[in-house]
């Protein structure tokens, strides 16, 4: 279960963002398991549970990120990451690309949460157009839903050109390469608590529909093949 992270997950972060060597973090590697890997596992295992009875059809896996970097990819920066995350998501690893995950991160100075469907492959988003060309209500319902709350906002690369959409009220969606819809909050109080799951959990309930939405994408009819 759960009980909210301490100033210490914190100033462990804080730890790696100006000390991002291993002669610092070897000596300390069982202090992050114990106040950052651990609570984060812990979190993401209650929401996990909880979501599934929330809606039994919805089956998902639980992924927490390595706080190791890509030795491909440190350019020039340290062998750690300064935040960690948890991720829920429905499908297998080669079909990455093609569905949205709902994610929870935490960082030295911020933590966010959401529903994020990051570097989608093109012919997704081609769908995605297509898809909002044939019948834009559905999605329209999702955008004045959204519009009526303060918690998540719509986020995401757009295309340099303008691309027309059939709705204007859908001109963002319709022109996203990638996308999100989250909340990005400076450390608070509820990050030390219990009642983070709560927030979680209520949010992560919320943003169901939209994750529900563009997680059929790929099974749509590819807009490229003339029938």
């Amino acid at each position: 279960m759960f009980e909210g992270f301490t100033q210490e997950t914190v100033d462990f972060l804080w730890g790696i963002r100006f000390n991002n060597d291993r002669s610092w973090f070897e000596p300390r590697k069982e202090i992050y398991r114990s106040v950052l890997l651990e609570p984060m596992r812990a979190l993401g295992t209650q929401i996990q549970d909880r979501l599934l009875e929330r809606f039994p059809h919805c089956q998902m896996n639980l992924k927490v990120s390595r706080i190791y970097r890509d030795a491909r990819r440190l350019f020039g920066r340290g062998p750690y990451k300064d935040h960690l995350w948890f991720s829920l998501f429905r499908w297998e690893n080669e079909s990455s690309g093609t569905h949205p995950v709902l994610w929870f991160e935490l960082a030295p100075e911020h933590w966010s949460y959401g529903m994020g469907f990051w570097c989608p492959r093109s012919v997704v988003m081609e769908k995605h157009r297509a898809r909002i060309d044939r019948d834009y209500k559905p999605l329209l319902k999702l955008h004045n839903r959204l519009a009526k709350q303060d918690e998540f906002m719509l986020d995401g690369a757009e295309y340099s050109r303008k691309k027309v959409s059939p709705h204007p009220k859908l001109t963002a969606w319709y022109n996203k390469k990638s996308l999100s819809v989250g909340h990005d909050e400076s450390l608070s109080e509820v990050i030390y608590s219990p009642q983070l799951a709560q927030r979680l959990i209520d949010g992560f309930s919320f943003l169901m529909p939209y994750y529900e939405y563009f997680s059929t994408l790929w099974a749509d009819p590819d807009p490229r093949i003339s029938v």
